[in-house]
């Protein structure tokens, strides 16, 4: 049963929880930990979640799925009271985030909204993803079944992950894409969703300079001038300032 250990053991999850929404929200600079407590949805549903988990671990019926659904209808954030949460989880904003019951999630994880942690299929047993210490997950990203994502790893907004994201490196796309971030490791949470790898963006330009050298190439077999070369122009800078302010 629930004792004065689990008690103890929950205040200082939430204490570390406040302490990553400070460190890694910038609304919360000048805030204080009271008002975090008070008004910071993901917090609250963590809180929820962290009750909700002891008290399912120490077998108690109906009352873990009871919070559970409480917190989802007062903050939009849906855990599973199974799902196993490490310390330092910040979830930004929070409305629409769902993490399943087999989910597992590592220590100073960063979720933004919207945020799926789900399974495919009706299978039982392990069937939602695991992720791992420093992970970053940007808003809308779908990471579906027992897959494995490495530490310090981050997925772009929007991304569809079903396969496993090796350590240190970046996913985009749908499906998602796995690509090195070029000259650092992604550790830590990092909201600069602007500046991510492309990789399909970069497999069409390789493309335009090949078919730009073959014309080049037909036009000196043929003898006629040579048409001016066009370029792949980017949709956005490659490089540019963050837009978290880092």
């Amino acid at each position: 049963m629930i004792g004065i250990r689990t008690a103890a053991r929950v205040l200082g999850e939430l204490r570390r929880d406040i302490t990553a929404a400070h460190e890694r929200d910038p609304a919360a600079r000048g805030v204080t930990g009271v008002e975090i407590l008070a008004t910071w949805p993901g917090v609250h549903a963590l809180l929820a979640h962290r009750v909700a988990h002891a008290l399912s671990e120490a077998g108690v019926p109906v009352a873990p799925r009871t919070i559970a659904a409480a917190a989802r209808a007062v903050t939009g954030i849906e855990i599973h009271p199974c799902a196993d949460v490490g310390d330092g989880l910040f979830i930004d904003h929070g409305m629409g985030v769902v993490v399943g019951e087999t989910a597992e999630i590592g220590e100073n994880v960063t979720l933004y909204q919207g945020v799926t942690l789900g399974g495919t299929g009706f299978a039982t047993g392990k069937r939602h993803p695991t992720v791992e210490d420093n992970v970053t997950i940007g808003s809308g990203a779908k990471l579906l079944g027992p897959i494995r994502i490495g530490h310090g790893a981050k997925i772009g907004a929007n991304a569809v992950v079903v396969h496993d994201v090796p350590p240190n490196s970046t996913v985009v796309g749908n499906p998602g894409h796995t690509v090195r971030v070029e000259g650092r490791k992604p550790e830590g949470p990092d909201a600069d969703w602007v500046h991510l790898p492309d990789p399909i963006a970069d497999a069409l330009k390789a493309l335009s300079r090949r078919i730009a050298e073959l014309e080049q190439e037909l036009d000196q077999v043929r003898g006629e001038p040579s048409e001016p070369r066009a370029d792949v122009l980017p949709l956005r800078p490659v490089r540019g300032p963050n837009p978290a302010g880092g």
